[in-house]
């Protein structure tokens, strides 16, 4: 018989069209899985590719504003998706970047998570959240702190749920390592390369995509623009917008949310794609890439490992990086960027972006299931054999054999 495959990913929103959901849109493209989340509103979405698909949710689905920031419940999480019923698959795959890797799975299931990073919230991100939401003073200020650390615990333990981890850079595989002491494989994200238009001219705007959260920093990429008087187009929509509206120039264009039609013609004709997060992979900046389209990012996390810069890498160089998260360093580096531009190659920008295709994404997933698959029926054997052998050691001298 066929092994049944289920697919667990967090939440399924018009508004979640990152990288973890391109990668399960990925995985469901190569394996005929069942899918699950915490709430799905996308099976009710015409525009998108899982319109009318049986998708298994969770109590949360029923939450109110749910369908708009599921995040706010997020005490519930962990309860919520432990819920989730999958006794009748063979293969557990998650897509995780809160909770789905917490599934609850048997001894004769294999779980193979996808992490795409450890839960921000509980981790890298603690303090972060407790400034910006204003709950981290008082008694609230206590009770959210130690919701935290429970969760924290929480991420932890369910971390021996999970047979083997993938992760979607070296950077987020050192944080799997430092949080759950866990060893994983590290299998980048898909990008469909081909769908993106390659221009070898540019003109002279530059240009940032991206949700307008805080962690993303894009008031720190307006101000650097509001010093240096540059054009600069903003496509992206959150919960700054308002106070980013407030900030702008009249040099910056704040174009808010666009089709992907829209956003791909920006990035082709964009001089160079701008980016200010510490991201653990950063889809974003291999998608300019793609395009032919230099790169101006902050110089941590998954960036070193997609970007070249041109300073250290004169022949294949795709971009600039800047050392430190300030107005003042992003300034000084696209300065920078317009002295060194002559000398990085268009092309040689968009032939770097293709180790990052949708077809590496599968070849390489699939060999990794396949190889998990192999080490599970190895060590059911093994385990049989040791049964086996341990029985007939510690049979009675009487009895026969």
């Amino acid at each position: 018989m066929p092994l049944k495959f289920a697919l667990v990913h967090e939440w399924l929103t018009p508004k979640a069209t990152g990288g973890s959901e391109l990668v399960v849109r990925e995985i469901l493209n190569q394996i005929d899985a069942d899918l699950y989340a915490l709430i799905d509103f996308e099976s009710s979405n015409p525009d998108s590719y899982l319109y009318k698909r049986q998708i298994g949710t969770t109590f949360l689905q029923n939450f109110p504003f749910a369908r708009n920031g599921i995040q706010r419940y997020l005490p519930f999480l962990p309860l919520a998706i432990e819920q989730l019923d999958l006794r009748r698959y063979d293969v557990i795959l998650s897509s995780s970047h809160v909770v789905a890797k917490g599934v609850l799975t048997t001894a004769n299931q294999l779980h193979i998570c996808y992490c795409h990073s450890p839960m921000r919230y509980a981790w890298d991100l603690t303090f972060d959240y407790l400034q910006q939401s204003k709950l981290g003073n008082g008694l609230i200020g206590w009770i959210i702190r130690y919701l935290l650390h429970r969760l924290r615990q929480w991420d932890v333990l369910t971390a021996n749920r999970v047979d083997y981890f993938i992760a979607n850079s070296h950077y987020t595989a050192r944080r799997i390592w430092r949080c759950y002491r866990r060893e994983a494989k590290v299998i980048y994200p898909p990008v469909n390369i081909e769908s993106f238009p390659f221009l070898p001219h540019k003109e002279d705007f530059y240009l940032t995509v991206s949700r307008l959260v805080s962690y993303k920093q894009v008031s720190l990429i307006i101000r650097a623009f509001n010093e240096l008087q540059k054009p600069l187009v903003v496509i992206g929509t959150g919960e700054e917008m308002k106070q980013l509206m407030k900030i702008a120039k009249s040099n910056i264009q704040l174009m808010g949310r666009q089709p992907d039609e829209v956003v791909k013609k920006y990035m082709a004709n964009a001089k160079a794609f701008v980016y200010a997060a510490y991201e653990d992979f950063g889809i974003a900046l291999v998608e300019a890439q793609a395009c032919g389209t230099p790169v101006i990012a902050y110089g941590a996390g998954g960036a070193l490992e997609t970007v070249r810069d041109v300073r250290q890498h004169k022949e294949t160089g795709t971009g600039i990086f800047f050392n430190e998260q300030t107005p003042a360093a992003l300034v000084e580096a696209v300065e920078t960027f317009e002295v060194y531009q002559g000398k990085i190659s268009a092309e040689y920008v968009r032939s770097h972006s293709a180790q990052f295709s949708s077809q590496i994404f599968a070849q390489q997933y699939l060999d990794f299931i396949k190889t998990c698959l192999g080490r599970a029926s190895h060590s059911l054997m093994v385990l049989f054999c040791t049964l086996v052998s341990w029985a007939f050691i510690n049979l009675p001298p009487s009895a026969p054999v």
